[in-house]
């Protein structure tokens, strides 16, 4: 086992190289040592990797350091701790671990080993301090992984800072031959901040006992639930031999619901909850273990032997990170008689065919009482079979960037071989004996780079396991009078985030509107140390904190787009709460201030506006004035100005250009199904000067309306089941695309906040995206360039992403006199680039858009997330409020009744 995982993973390297044919290095595998903790020669190289996956992302290896038990039950752990000082979350295991020597392992979270040593013996305690059960394995379960923005919460203030790995050795007959264990898990952790956390909770029985001869038992256990709603997606049974079923409930009502049902004789993974399973204050968990104690003289109890039983099931689940519990247990039967009502299939025992036997004990009870030569053969054997299907998945998937909605689970249907045909095939090649000749001539640095080409590896694969889809969408000439536009091929066209670009750590306040000036610099507009929050304003909408006076500091920055430099900046003591950023042909800010209810234009260099509109801190709805007015789009043909009016008006106004009313429409959103016309906050809009359309985003009605910009006119809307209820911000490139930002799901729904690319002519999604990097939390608006090249701002991450397109360029990362540069080659062309700027198009209007890879699976067919996607109240540009169990109401709070109704 020396070199075996080194290997391994020098061979999944050239596996992506060759077989695949990655071109990109994005990132650079580094091995850290832990000379305190120092390996057996047995194990793992000589130190205890940590091993990098990105900027934010890595991986700890934890394994026991190559330890001998010397009697049968030894329960044998390690502590092993986080090599950084914040927070992290764990979002992956993989186990390392045959039933062969291994009978169970638990992986705990603490902040205080109970020992210091390398390994001690567990009946000296796991932690000294309170210990969280992180993750489960037996009976040769395969990888398990949490859904998509789930973690386990580790570091910083509230989490732990130690793992303990606890080892439970049965049968030690297989140390025999001397070896050394190595036993243990690797975990894959990144510093983004996860908005669900997740949490075991762990259902035991501790007082069964099983009477010898007795063909069935049952072990019943039930707890009432007492705290915040919690969300079930995966499940994990566990018994020793004499389990026949473990079934585990949620009981609400007196109705049964099946959470997860297994034969504990099969690999003791977790299994996805097949139907998601939410559990609110006051349901009761329940579960039942079916037992047998035929074959037994003796009573068997509960215990921490291999005689002895256990009666466990296991829950993983997700809550909102401020309500989150990272452990709990229930070990009573609250109400034995409620289990006369549960369901029958709880007492059915799960066949389990003998070759299935056969491969989740592992091959320990053949080898009982076979010579030394025959266990040295078979564990040559298992060497040689470096990568199998679950390993391969897992691997394959992590290098993806992918964190699949449901855990991987042996699949036991020997017909389904299209999978299994295409790993068998690539194990091969990653196994020929030249390909590992070749790896062991590798200079040392150069195996660690990990090349990860994700757009062009994801296709290959894709195109590999899936037929082809069609995703060439015919572009639509407009009429003769529409204006005119070039048509264009957008088959393969994807965005992801630029992810070297340092923009993302400015310090900002609240970030309201984005737009690109002629020379295509980034402008943002933010709110500097003011809040939008529910003391803003009072039930008329009169804005309540005058006192703080306007913001003091410059609350419009022009950026390099390309290194994110300042460049200039001004805007202060003008407003008091920005929101609408655009800019016109000529150059000139346009922006609007819900706090002072006005439309300003403002000259690049000029201190004072050059034209407002509206009254000063008056709400209103004739033509004088505004009541929260959004945002404004300015005609490059004609001049003319629309203004978005707003939280508490429904309506697009248009002005002439030197500001007189020229006209109004829209009204409020009646009940039942918002018709054409009506808004429930106007909150973006998008000028299409190729059609002579303005866009709307029509916020708390989650849908896009189209209107002919000379009658207000409506043309058309555009809606999709995936941008949930609330739809912030849309913008429009020239070519045909349209690209938009949704909101956070209403509790209880499962829509992503992300990104979207639409084919305008169509209204057809082309592409969804959310960063690599940190988070989006409410993204308020976006901007984008003709070479697609998009920038999306967050009110509540007060942060600026920028993301690129890949559809015309390869490039690679190298190194050159220590300066990250760009190697880009496009329609042919080669040149050198210093910095991660694409050349900005002559766009100045606003676009949102782009592709990551932890979002491809949610874009294509065949992927469903199962409802793992985040559940959150937050629905408005006001920040949290930490110290209150409910979520506080502000921008996105439409008025009460009358006029409108309130939103969350």
């Amino acid at each position: 086992m020396a070199g075996l995982v080194n290997n391994l993973l020098i061979l999944f390297l050239v596996f992506q190289n060759i077989c695949l044919g990655f071109r990109s290095p994005l990132s650079v595998f580094k091995r850290y040592k832990d000379t305190a903790r120092p390996f057996s020669s047995e194990c793992l190289g000589s130190d205890q990797p940590v091993i990098s996956l990105g900027l934010s992302d890595f991986a700890l290896d934890i394994r026991m350091p190559g330890v001998m038990p010397k009697q049968s039950d030894t329960y044998l752990c390690m502590s092993v701790p986080l090599p950084v000082d914040d927070e992290a979350y764990v979002v992956d295991f993989k186990p390392h671990a045959s039933m062969d020597t291994v009978h169970h392992m638990l992986l705990f979270g603490c902040n205080e080993p109970s020992s210091t040593e390398n390994y001690w013996d567990c009946d000296e305690g796991t932690c000294k301090d309170k210990s969280n059960i992180l993750y489960a394995w037996a009976r040769n379960a395969p990888p398990t992984r949490l859904p998509k923005g789930v973690g386990f919460r580790v570091g910083g203030e509230t989490g732990g800072r130690f793992f303990v790995l606890q080892v439970h050795y049965g049968d030690i007959s297989a140390f025999r031959d001397k070896h050394k264990d190595c036993s243990g898990v690797t975990l894959h952790l990144t510093h983004q901040k996860q908005p669900l956390i997740a949490g075991m909770y762990l259902m035991m029985s501790v007082n069964t006992v099983i009477p010898p001869g007795e063909k069935v038992v049952d072990a019943d256990i039930a707890c009432h639930y007492k705290r915040f709603p919690m969300h079930l997606f995966a499940y994990r049974v566990h018994t020793h031999r004499l389990g026949k079923v473990v079934s585990g409930y949620r009981v609400r009502n007196g109705q049964w619901t099946l959470i997860g049902r297994q034969s504990p004789q099969l690999p003791q993974a977790f299994y996805p909850v097949e139907h998601p399973v939410d559990v609110s204050y006051d349901d009761i968990l329940a579960a039942r273990c079916v037992f047998s104690g035929e074959g037994r003289t003796t009573e068997t109890h509960i215990g921490g032997t291999a005689d002895d039983e256990m009666c466990n099931f296991y829950i993983m689940y997700y809550m909102e990170a401020k309500h989150a519990v990272s452990y709990m247990t229930c070990t009573q039967n609250a109400n034995p008689e409620m289990f006369r009502n549960i369901p029958q299939e709880a007492n059915i025992p799960i066949p389990v065919k003998s070759d299935m036997l056969k491969m989740t004990h592992g091959h320990h009870e053949e080898t009982k009482d076979t010579d030394k030569s025959s266990l040295l053969q078979q564990a040559k054997k298992e060497e040689e079979e470096i990568l199998d299907q679950g390993d391969f998945y897992s691997l394959l998937s992590k290098l993806l960037g992918e964190r699949e909605d449901v855990v991987h689970v042996h699949k036991h249907n020997p017909t389904e071989k299209a999978e299994s045909d295409l790993v068998a095939e690539i194990a091969n090649v990653v196994q020929k004996k030249d390909l590992a000749r070749e790896i062991i001539n590798h200079d040392e640095r150069d195996n660690t780079i990990l090349v990860r080409d994700r757009i062009h590896k994801f296709h290959r694969l894709e195109s590999t396991l899936r037929p082809p889809e069609n995703r060439h969408f015919s572009l639509q000439q407009p009429k003769h009078g529409e204006g005119s536009w070039e048509k264009e091929h957008t088959g393969d066209f994807h965005i992801e985030e630029a992810v070297e670009w340092p923009g993302l750590d400015l310090r900002l306040g609240q970030v309201s509107g984005l737009a690109l000036d002629p020379e295509n610099n980034l402008v943002l507009f933010h709110r500097g140390d003011h809040v939008w929050d529910e003391n803003s304003f009072d039930s008329k909408f009169v804005y309540q904190q005058r006192g703080l006076g306007p913001i003091e500091q410059n609350t419009i920055l022009v950026l390099n787009p390309s290194n994110a430099k300042l460049l200039r900046s001004m805007g202060k003591s003008l407003f008091y709460l920005p929101h609408g950023l655009s800019i016109d042909k000529n150059g000139n800010y346009w922006v609007t201030d819900v706090a002072l209810h006005q439309v300003f234009k403002l000259g690049a260099d000029d201190k004072e506006p050059l034209l407002i509109l509206g009254v000063a801190l008056q709400p209103g709805s004739d033509k004088n004035h505004f009541c929260q007015p959004t945002d404004v789009a300015v005609d490059p043909i004609t001049g003319s100005i629309y203004v978005s009016d707003g939280y508490c008006n429904s309506r697009i106004i248009q002005f002439s250009p030197n500001g007189l009313y020229v006209n109004q429409w829209g009204e409020e959103t009646s009940l039942g199904r918002a018709r054409p016309g009506q808004f429930h906050i106007p909150h973006s809009l998008a000028l299409i000067p190729d059609f002579s359309q303005l866009c709307v985003a029509d916020r708390e009605n989650g849908r896009i309306q189209c209107f002919r910009l000379e009658t207000g006119e409506f043309v058309r809307e555009i809606k999709h089941k995936s941008f949930g209820r609330e739809l912030f911000a849309v913008s429009y490139v020239p070519g045909g695309l349209l690209f938009a930002v949704n909101g956070m799901p209403y509790p209880g729904e499962a829509e992503p906040v992300q990104g979207f690319v639409m084919n305008f002519s169509t209204g057809e999604i082309i592409d969804t995206f959310i960063p690599l990097r940190k988070s989006f939390e409410m993204p308020h608006d976006v901007v984008a360039s003709e070479d697609k090249t998009v920038f999306v701002g967050d009110v509540h991450a007060r942060a600026v992403w920028k993301f690129a397109s890949t559809e015309k360029m390869e490039h690679r990362s190298v190194k050159k006199a220590g300066i990250e540069v760009q190697e880009i080659k496009a329609d042919g062309e080669h040149k050198l680039d210093s910095s991660s700027g694409r050349n900005l198009g002559r766009l100045r209007g606003k676009g949102g858009g782009g592709l990551n890879l932890g979002n491809f699976f949610a874009s294509h067919k065949g992927y469903s997330r199962k409802g793992f996607d985040r559940l959150s109240t937050e629905g408005s540009d006001q920040e949290k409020d930490e110290d209150d169990g409910t979520d506080s109401e502000e921008e996105c709070s439409a008025p009460p009744p009358p006029p409108a109704p309130s939103s969350s």
